[in-house]
């Protein structure tokens, strides 16, 4: 069974009035995750699911038909704030999406397959999407989750644009030990820096492991996504701009032992 792609889209990406995420940047004018996608059909990936908003879910789907409807499978997944377990409902104060973590639950219901999940936004290389790709047609759906990042040297993510959020990882034996969401990294001499949660300034080597969030999942991380996520919404659920990040996630399958997630290191980043 060939893996899936499931491309993140549905975060509040809009800026001068458009879509970020169907911004041109390629010669042609290409956006960013057409490249993922011509990546990943290269690397053997058998079926795209985007997660979308409903405000501009017309705009997108037409695109992503126009561009790749007959290339390989597609499916569409909105993302909505009220997509929550029974029980719980939006905060008056919610505007933001639930967060990475639960736009990959809101696919649950499309998917029966190893997967692996990216942002629209970010450019990931075509080697790494072969490094995924190989993982999962492997993977097993095993009790103890066996997972998958794709590692990148932070020097080679920074945006010399603006900040940028990155998953800080510690890697043992070619495996994750931790890893951690950090915001507003910028570059800094020849390394980097962010602002703690004290408002303390934080330096980085750039040499540090982090995480681009490509990742790569069996469909038993729905369980634990459903699971977590009431835990979120118990402690953080009326915090307005609290997310519920994949990282956060995988950390915390880390820490309780529910998890094991091989690094592969992406050496063309």
């Amino acid at each position: 069974m060939k893996p899936t792609l499931v491309i993140l889209a549905a975060g509040m990406g809009s800026r001068y009035g458009g879509l970020k995420q169907l911004d041109g940047v390629g010669p042609n004018n290409e956006p960013i995750l057409e490249y993922s996608v011509f990546d990943a059909i290269r690397a053997g990936f058998g079926k795209l699911v985007f997660v979308i908003r409903p405000d501009f879910a017309d705009a997108f789907k037409a695109m992503v038909d126009r561009t790749f409807g007959r290339q390989i499978q597609v499916e569409y997944v909105c993302q909505e704030l009220d997509m929550l377990p029974d029980g719980y409902s939006v905060p008056p104060q919610r505007q933001k999406p639930w967060g990475t973590g639960h736009a990959i639950l809101c696919t649950e219901s499309v998917i029966n397959e190893p997967f692996s999940a990216v942002n629209a936004d970010d450019f990931y290389g075509a080697n790494a999407f072969q490094l995924m790709g190989r993982f999962l047609s492997q993977a097993q759906d095993t009790d103890l989750g066996q997972y998958a990042m794709v590692g990148y040297g932070l020097r080679n993510t920074l945006s010399k644009f603006g900040s940028v959020a990155r998953g800080l990882c510690q890697i043992e034996d070619e495996h994750l030990h931790s890893v951690i969401e950090v915001t507003n990294i910028e570059p800094d001499g020849d390394g980097a820096k962010y602002v703690d949660a004290s408002g303390r300034s934080q330096p980085l080597t750039g040499n540090e492991i982090v995480s681009m969030n490509l990742w790569g999942f069996t469909p038993s991380i729905f369980g634990h996504l459903r699971r977590l996520f009431v835990q979120f919404l118990d402690e953080k659920g009326r915090e307005p701009k609290s997310e519920f990040y994949i990282p956060t996630v995988v950390d915390t399958l880390i820490t309780q032992n529910q998890a094991q997630v091989t690094v592969l290191p992406n050496d063309d980043a």
